[in-house]
């Protein structure tokens, strides 16, 4: 467990800047990363973003060693123990799944999503980071190498923009934008 938390930690400390700069997210106050992890990029959304509060939630067991081997002495983020899909979601103005819909069959990424919009005010989003495929699907050839791999490990797999624009319509949300960043995971903002 320690070492993939230490994976997607240094995963976000090479990408996170640039994924939480994709869009300006500055309107937003308060700041959900569910299924955070260690915490490497709710750190950068709170270096990009000081005057917003963010606040990881992730099961029991990930938060406490989050606690003990990822935090630092002056961190400002809030650790929740939690389970997004089965307890409660804490109020937010924008919740981030990064890395998290692949994972997991369509039918339970609506469900999940469906959930966060009736957390959202009006005007609250969502941001999605995944890899994301071509609308072809014959690339980006990471974006490939990911979801070969998410077919041998979980029963998710990676998606186009078009197919998470999809779900996010059926969920509720609008207003859905998407950028590419150039590094191994993009970004789609969407809005209640």
């Amino acid at each position: 467990m320690l070492k993939f938390m230490g994976l997607m930690n240094s995963t976000w400390v090479l990408d996170g800047h640039d994924i939480v700069t994709a869009f300006n997210l500055s309107c937003f106050q308060a700041m959900v990363d569910l299924g955070g992890c260690s915490g490497a990029l709710a750190r950068e959304l709170s270096k990009a973003y000081p005057s917003s509060s963010v606040t990881v939630l992730d099961l029991p067991k990930i938060i406490q060693a989050a606690r003990q081997h990822f935090t630092e002495q002056d961190d400002t983020i809030v650790f929740q123990e939690g389970d997004f899909f089965d307890g409660d979601i804490p109020p937010a103005d924008l919740y981030i799944l990064a890395r998290i819909l692949h994972d997991w069959k369509e039918e339970k990424c609506v469900q999940l999503l469906k959930k966060i919009h009736a957390c959202c005010q009006p005007g609250g989003g969502v941001l999605l980071v995944e890899a994301l495929l071509f609308e072809n699907r014959r690339g980006p050839v990471m974006a490939q190498i990911f979801s070969l791999n998410m077919l041998v490990q979980t029963e998710g797999k990676e998606h186009p923009p078009s197919q998470y624009s999809s779900m996010l319509s059926f969920a509720g949300f609008h207003n859905v934008q998407v950028c590419r960043t150039g590094k191994s995971y993009d970004a789609i903002l969407a809005i209640k």
